[in-house]
């Protein structure tokens, strides 16, 4: 294999006009770069940030065998590869000239890739994240139930949807935009935020979805303020978006949690969510 089998382009178009049918094929596997691409393609090149967004594929043999896309200045995320694919990759994108932030793959395509970029750069990789992506399987309510009741986030919603989503990036080692008000805004208005309140009427915990794209919806994200944890309202919130996601047809519902919080991932386990990969996160 040669590095040359991989080919880079900022043109979203001519890139899903090669991988598209590539990503569709494992909807679990792929569904980060499937949920990122549908939302360039809806929402413009500008939704992820102020830089083009870079996407490219390995072709063989006529045949797309893996993809990635970057989102600068994020990390640059891969579909699986093996260890050569890592490597010849590696050595593609060093040739261009290109500098990399860190890494998002599954944990072996990941690990791989990170000590193919040390390997042509120098560059010591960090392991920042352990995640595990799970499968709904038969959703199962939590008991105890919460008191309280579930509902969609509205316009009056809005300003406590921006707040919650600025607290959800920092807890997650992100940092939080100056204005999100465009994330709040797309979600009121397509129904795509949960929310868990109790039987006052205060929101407690919230918990989103992704766009159905490949028959997949992806729960993302699930927060609930520091002080309000520990009394099952997020879990309340994840069954609500759960079921709205069924709801609208999705053959599967995923999520990602992190390794390092076992709390969050027995709730999901406790809820009807199956393993299905676990994933990691390395920086340069």
């Amino acid at each position: 294999m040669r590095p040359d089998d991989w080919h880079v382009t900022e043109d979203l178009d001519g890139f899903l006009a090669h991988a598209e049918d590539f990503l569709h094929s494992r909807p679990a596997l792929h569904t980060v770069p499937l949920t990122v691409t549908e939302a360039l393609r809806t929402r413009g090149a500008d939704t992820y940030g102020a830089e083009a967004p870079v996407f490219g594929w390995l072709e063989r043999a006529g045949e797309v065998r893996a993809a990635f896309f970057r989102t600068p200045p994020r990390r640059l995320y891969l579909t699986p590869l093996t260890p050569e694919e890592a490597d010849t990759l590696a050595a593609h994108l060093v040739g261009l000239g290109g500098l990399l932030p860190g890494v998002s793959a599954d944990r072996d395509t990941a690990t791989a890739f990170a000590e193919a970029w040390q390997r042509h750069t120098g560059a010591t990789p960090t392991l920042h994240e352990r995640e595990r992506l799970y499968r709904l399987g038969t959703l199962t309510p939590p008991e105890p139930h919460p008191k309280g009741r579930g509902r969609i986030a509205r316009e009056r919603d809005r300003e406590q949807l921006m707040l919650w989503h600025r607290e959800f990036v920092a807890d997650i080692g992100g940092t939080p935009a100056a204005d999100n008000s465009s994330w709040a805004d797309t979600r009121i208005a397509h129904g795509r935020v949960r929310l868990w309140e109790t039987p006052d009427g205060t929101p407690v915990s919230m918990a989103g979805m992704t766009p159905m794209v490949a028959g997949q919806i992806r729960v993302a994200p699930v927060y609930t303020p520091a002080h309000l944890r520990g009394r099952g309202y997020a879990g309340a919130a994840t069954v609500e978006v759960s079921r709205a996601a069924l709801a609208a047809g999705a053959e599967e519902v995923l999520l990602f949690a992190d390794l390092a919080n076992p709390t969050s991932n027995g709730l999901y386990q406790r809820i009807g969510y199956r393993p299905v990969a676990d994933f990691a996160v390395y920086g340069f």
